[in-house]
């Protein structure tokens, strides 16, 4: 039989207003689960309020964070609506007392409460420690648009600035060799190493320019004005005048002249490589193995009777003649032996950014800054790789990989397709800017993301 209970409300307002009467039953705050009068009422983000045990009951045999009614999810952790249990208290004080003492001897209601709460409860610390990952990442986050801002503003000046140098640098590998004048000739004499500088003055006597260039002969080298006493000294001059003669103009000899000669190409290399470095090297191996691939794995992977000079000497002359096919007198390297072949397969497998690393170390005496840029950066790359598969292990999510795969797979295709459609409509200082970006600043930033995921663990440490 229900409990009926007489309520009277007044209008405070209007005093004069006539006194409201009528009856309230239990059935009107009952639950839509077990249609009993509510006991520790909770409200869901949908509106409809259970007890709690019955909720809790819910969530123990369905594992569903939603509303056992209109199934709607909720969010956060539901808390018991304190107004609606005082006033259902106050009304049905009885009742509500003889439903607590019945809950108290049910113990698999007892055992369903304390696993919900158990479970609000990881909710909670988890939520706390998201907001002070996310103060930590709002601090983070400022610095990282500052520091985003005063490096693109930084990235405009400094590529007009080096675009100005390449332009002075860059010349001679597009000018034709019998164009050139007695300074440039000097020019690229000096770019054979430091021996060819102590000639400087020698071929400035005799006013060498690139027509007179073309006729010298090995023989006279050893006259007067050149005076080049060493044979070893005549013979480079020679090979490399002779390749100068097959190109017509001067061969890249460092990755601001290879950048020149093949501007589209090394920008691909530069973010392809930094992207997804296993696709990139098996596009290499698969499409530009004589011009690329093979001057890559016999640096990164030498055999131990190559010597490293040779090898780099050789890899400047295959890239400069890339656009002479069927040459096969200029690219002389070898295909790779087994032993070759299991180390680079090791490394490409498990530490891919490693090769990059040791591929910009044998550059390092050409280029100090950028190939030290390059080797932070692949350690850079190599930590949020480790961190994404640990992500994978920690969340039980590796079987999942393959698809993660396929989907890196389709977007680097995609993006690489896009690329090649609007390639040749984009500004030449544009390139320029992604170029740099990625040589220099983009380590910048990798550290600032490196730094989020250590403080990340931090806080699911806590």
């Amino acid at each position: 039989m229900e409990e009926d209970v007489k309520l009277e409300s007044a209008n405070s307002e209007v005093s004069s207003a006539p006194k409201l009467d009528r009856n309230i039953s239990v059935s009107e705050f009952s639950c839509n689960c077990c249609y009993d009068i509510l006991v520790n009422p909770t409200t869901l983000n949908c509106g409809h309020s259970f007890c709690r045990h019955c909720l809790a009951l819910w969530w123990v045999s369905s594992k569903k964070t939603e509303c056992p009614e209109c199934r709607d999810k909720w969010e956060g952790f539901p808390k018991v609506n304190i107004l609606l249990r005082d006033v259902i208290e106050k009304l049905f004080p009885d009742t509500i007392k003889e439903k607590y003492e019945d809950l108290e001897q049910n113990p698999e209601i007892s055992r369903a409460l304390q696993a919900f709460n158990k479970y609000g409860n990881e909710q909670n610390q988890s939520s706390s420690r998201e907001g002070r990952a996310n103060q930590q990442r709002g601090g983070g986050g400022f610095f990282s648009g500052v520091l985003t801002a005063l490096t693109g503003v930084a990235v405009v000046l400094l590529v007009y600035h080096w675009s100005s140098r390449e332009s002075e640098h860059d010349l001679l590998v597009h000018k034709p060799v019998s164009k050139w004048t007695p300074e440039e000739v000097v020019l690229w004499l000096e770019q054979l190493g430091p021996w060819a500088s102590h000639y400087k003055e020698s071929f400035l006597l005799g006013r060498v320019n690139g027509r007179l260039l073309l006729t010298l002969a090995e023989e006279e080298f050893s006259k007067e004005p050149y005076s080049i006493e060493s044979n070893s000294h005549r013979k480079a001059i020679i090979m490399e005048l002779e390749r100068v003669k097959t190109l017509g103009v001067k061969p890249p000899q460092n990755l601001w002249e290879y950048k020149a000669v093949n501007p589209g190409k090394s920008l691909f290399l530069l973010y392809a490589l930094k992207s997804s470095p296993r696709l990139s090297m098996l596009y290499m191996y698969l499409f530009d193995y004589s011009e690329t691939f093979l001057p890559f794995i016999h640096t990164t992977c030498p055999l131990e009777e190559e010597d490293e000079e040779d090898i780099i000497t050789k890899f400047i002359v295959s890239v400069a003649l890339s656009a002479l096919r069927g040459n096969p007198d200029v690219r002389d390297l070898q295909d790779p032996t087994w032993t070759q072949w299991r180390e680079f397969l090791v490394k490409y497998v498990f530490l891919p950014y490693q090769l990059l690393a040791e591929f910009a170390w044998d550059w390092l005496e050409v280029h100090y800054w950028t190939s030290r840029f390059i080797i932070v950066n692949a350690m850079l790359l190599s930590v949020l790789e480790l961190f994404s598969f640990w992500r994978l292990w920690s969340t039980s999510q590796l079987r999942s990989l393959p698809k993660h795969m396929w989907g890196h797979f389709w977007k680097m295709s995609t993006q690489g397709l896009f690329v090649a459609i609007f390639w040749p409509v984009i500004p030449q200082f544009v390139c320029n800017c992604l170029f740099y970006w990625a040589l220099y600043f983009n380590p910048i930033i990798n550290i600032d993301l490196v730094v989020k995921k250590f403080r990340r663990l931090e806080t699911q440490a806590v």
